[in-house]
């Protein structure tokens, strides 16, 4: 038994942001009906626009992905908030608990079997193949099935106004004849599959006939190349241990451990010539600066006689004076250079000092590190390559097995005659399953078909409808009234909306005895349009027994508030500021 248990609705149609929660877990029957505020709530007599429908859409798109109604997936998103739209649904099936939530902006699907998610990989905009998949096998009821028996709107064609083809489809879905054209459609792949493999059957013992002669001069040209292949991975393997073992003669590691040292060596004489350069430039700048500073010294101290530097003569004291302060001057510029190049030459001596004795130089082979690398990888290259050939496959020796194995092979028809024989049972069978005469559908028509009209004969007794409505043995249908055949178009609208409460409620008796029960059953408005006290009245009655005696549990949407002293709960649907809300709790009715 499916029991369907809770619905939750964010971003819906009316629903906004604030997630509204439907419980249907309520046994006999409840009333569902709307309060619009916006247009003045219940003292307006306001009922319609409330979000009532949305119940039934929500439940339909949560289990198949569409609304009830013809509104396309990306219109169901509240246009207020433009996303976050996302519908929740629990049920349980022989005491499993099954949880769908499905949504848009984002787009999702997933799947919870007692709470643990199905993890699926085709997901692609909030839909997913495998899941719903998953999802309608567990139902076993397609969705046109689901509105005629669970989800029952004034929105849904009626089957008596559908196209006979439309009908039958439903109906044969009913009675289980459905599966008798699936299971022929899969027959008939079958029967394909087994006509191909005769053909490959055949096709093969004439390949065979064909390859008989020649597989014995194919083995020969194969062993001829496969020699020469071996002999060439012989030549090539000999060349490529030669060629290792010319290169492995230098040691390559020490050779590169050379060539590091060798860098830092040049490195360090680079530096010391660098220096030897600098020193060799200061020491004659030395030279000179103490020369000169030697000179002014005794310049100066010529001075001191009063007597010129160059004839010796006198000096007048103003003249004395003037060449004093002159020497002085150059003696100290000369000063300040001799100190400027005896410091530059102390940081030479002593960055000389630093670096101290080198080595010799170290010899290598290669002139450069990268010669030096380069051969290391191509010994590696080599290596690899010896060992992927010694590893080649002989690519020629599973060909001559193969062929030995099945040279000149025995021709045997013993499976193409089986094959035929299966084809023509399948045939046999694809008859039964397809033929309107067959035993197997009569079989399945009488089983079925009987129950079916003894149930629609009771609901419309019950209901008050004088009209007999019977399914024929060639699934069409027949209404007729005292005798005079009628036509479901031409009955008021209060007959067409109890012709089809009484057909649905016969559908589902069907349907749960030959698939499973379900729990839920909404009724959309069929009660309000058209139908006289009566026909309300005997409706009632109808699903008080339904919801107490079946154990269902039944929502009856409608616009009718007198019906709430009727009824064993009642539902509010409110309308307030563009969006709609659901009454936490059910008030019960005394």
């Amino acid at each position: 038994m499916i029991q369907i248990k809770d619905l939750t609705v964010k971003n819906f149609m009316s629903v906004g942001n604030q997630t509204q929660a439907v419980d249907f877990n309520r046994e006999n029957l409840t009333l569902v009906l709307g309060e619009n505020l916006d247009q003045g709530g219940d003292d307006s007599g306001s009922r319609n626009g409330t979000g009532k429908t949305t119940i039934i859409n929500a439940l339909s798109y949560a289990l198949y992905g569409k609304a009830l109604t013809n509104i396309r997936a990306n219109n169901l998103i509240n246009k207020t908030n433009s996303k976050g739209m996302l519908v929740t649904l629990h049920f349980e099936k022989n005491n499993v608990d099954y949880r769908v939530e499905r949504g848009r902006g984002p787009n999702l699907l997933k799947f919870y079997v007692d709470n643990q998610e199905q993890e699926m990989t085709d997901e692609s905009q909030g839909d997913s193949r495998k899941t719903q998949e998953l999802i309608n096998n567990l139902l076993d009821m397609s969705h046109d099935m689901f509105k005629h028996i669970v989800a029952l709107n004034t929105y849904t064609e009626p089957f008596l106004s559908m196209r006979q083809n439309d009908q039958r489809a439903i109906i044969e879905q009913l009675l289980g004849i459905t599966i008798l054209s699936e299971k022929a459609d899969t027959l008939k792949d079958q029967v394909r599959q087994t006509k191909d493999s005769i053909t490959e059957e055949t096709l093969k013992i004439e390949a065979i006939q064909t390859a008989n002669s020649k597989i014995e001069s194919t083995i020969t040209s194969l062993q001829g190349t496969q020699r020469a292949w071996l002999a060439k991975k012989v030549q090539d393997t000999d060349k490529l241990d030669k060629a290792i073992d010319e290169l492995e003669h230098l040691d390559i590691e020490l050779e590169l451990s050379s060539h590091e040292k060798l860098q830092k060596w040049n490195e360090h004489n680079n530096a010391i010539l660098a220096f030897k350069k600098e020193l060799s430039t200061l020491e004659p700048a030395l030279v000179r600066a103490d020369k000169s500073v030697k000179k002014l010294n005794k310049d100066i101290l010529e001075l001191e006689d009063a007597t010129c530097y160059t004839c010796g003569q006198e000096l007048h004291a103003d003249k004395k004076l003037e060449i004093s302060e002159r020497k002085n001057k150059e003696l100290e510029d000369a000063l300040a250079y001799q100190t400027e190049i005896t410091g530059k030459v102390t940081a030479v001596m002593e960055s000389l000092d630093g670096i101290g004795d080198i080595n010799g130089k170290p010899t290598v082979f290669y002139e450069t590190a990268k010669e030096a690398y380069e051969h290391r990888q191509n010994v590696d290259s080599l290596k690899q390559a010896l060992a992927n050939k010694q590893n080649d496959v002989d690519p020629y020796q599973s060909q001559i097995d193969e062929l030995n194995n099945s040279a000149i092979q025995e021709i045997s028809w013993t499976t193409v005659n089986e094959l035929t024989d299966y084809k023509d049972h399948q045939d046999f069978l694809l008859k039964l399953l397809t033929n309107k005469d067959s035993f197997i559908r009569k079989k399945i028509i009488d089983q079925n078909l009987a129950y079916l009209n003894n149930r629609l004969t009771y609901y419309l007794d019950k209901l008050g409808l004088p009209h007999q409505v019977v399914f024929q043995n060639d699934l069409a249908v027949e209404i007729t009234q005292l005798g005079q055949d009628l036509d479901f178009d031409n009955l008021s609208r209060g007959e067409r909306n109890r012709l089809i409460l009484g057909m649905s409620f016969a559908f589902r008796d069907v349907w749960e005895s030959l698939y499973q029960k379900i729990n839920l059953l909404f009724i959309d408005e069929l009660i309000d349009s058209g139908m006289d006290t009566a026909g309300v009245e005997n409706s009632l009655s109808v699903l008080k027994k339904m919801g107490r005696e079946g154990e269902k549990n039944v929502f009856l949407i409608s616009h009718k508030d007198e019906l709430v002293g009727r009824v064993n709960y009642v539902m509010k649907v409110v309308k307030e500021n563009g969006f709609t809300s659901y009454e936490n709790d059910i008030d019960i009715v005394e």
